[in-house]
């Protein structure tokens, strides 16, 4: 398959995942906050190994062929400019946190529709860097990456779900909706392949912009919302099982 494709594809797939790991709120309306943040903590983990070895490195690598000696400096720049992107859109777009609540402007919209935007919020970059991952030839490492973004989007679909249903949510429409948030990942997928693809150049920027919005999301949202739920302990065990186990998937697969 062309890279687009690809890429494509396995964002697709990727933000799919979120569904399949909502599917447990069709039989449970409730589960442990002590589960909870272990669940996001090693999401976060996940996300954490991911962006240092399948983003930053091959980043760092592509910058010095193309530019010997700048890579490191392209990179830098590149993912000071992904946070600058997440810090912005996450000022400009009203959106809502199961936990943390309101951030941005406010807005007349349903609490639904402000969850959703702040999960679109969060997965669009995940799904820039499968794209991206794609756009670098290396399939092997691409797919670890995808396959280690779409493990990490199903606790993510769960803490979606189970709120939901605490609104008065139907559990099969908590379920769809929590599915439908994952869906803006081949989006950022299609962005990402193609300007890569197209535009060689922009390889270790395109990498670098995408693990800097990963750490943005890592550390603005997803480990302040498992500590303010008083467990920060079992969340931050759940941060290091997550690293460990992308960083073994980065080196069987990639």
């Amino acid at each position: 398959m062309h890279p687009v494709a690809l890429g494509i594809a396995a964002s697709a797939l990727a933000g799919l995942a979120t569904g399949v790991g909502a599917l447990p709120a069709l039989v449970f309306k409730q589960i442990s906050d002590r589960l909870v943040n272990v669940m996001l903590g090693a999401a976060a983990g996940v996300m954490l190994a991911a962006t240092s070895f399948s983003l930053i490195v091959p980043g760092i690598e592509h910058g010095d062929r193309l530019w010997p000696g700048w890579g490191v400096w392209i990179v830098s720049g590149g993912m000071l400019a992904g946070a600058v992107f997440l810090d912005r859109i996450d000022k400009w777009l009203p959106h809502e946190h199961f936990v943390m609540g309101h951030e941005g402007p406010s807005s007349k919209l349903k609490k639904i529709w402000l969850f959703v935007i702040a999960i679109t919020i969060h997965n669009f970059p995940e799904g820039l860097a499968v794209g991206v991952g794609f756009g670098t030839g290396d399939t092997a490492a691409a797919t670890s990456l995808a396959i280690g973004i779409g493990i990490q989007n199903m606790p993510e679909g769960l803490a979606v779900a189970l709120p939901l249903l605490g609104l008065g949510y139907s559990r099969s429409k908590a379920v769809a909706i929590a599915t439908l948030t994952g869906l803006v990942e081949p989006v950022g997928g299609l962005l990402g392949v193609g300007a890569v693809t197209f535009f060689h150049p922009l390889l270790p920027l395109g990498l670098a912009f995408a693990a800097g919005a990963m750490l943005f999301v890592i550390s603005d949202e997803i480990i302040p919302e498992t500590h303010s739920r008083g467990k920060s302990r079992p969340a931050t065990f759940g941060v290091m099982i997550g690293f460990v186990v992308m960083m073994i998937l980065d080196n069987l697969l990639g």
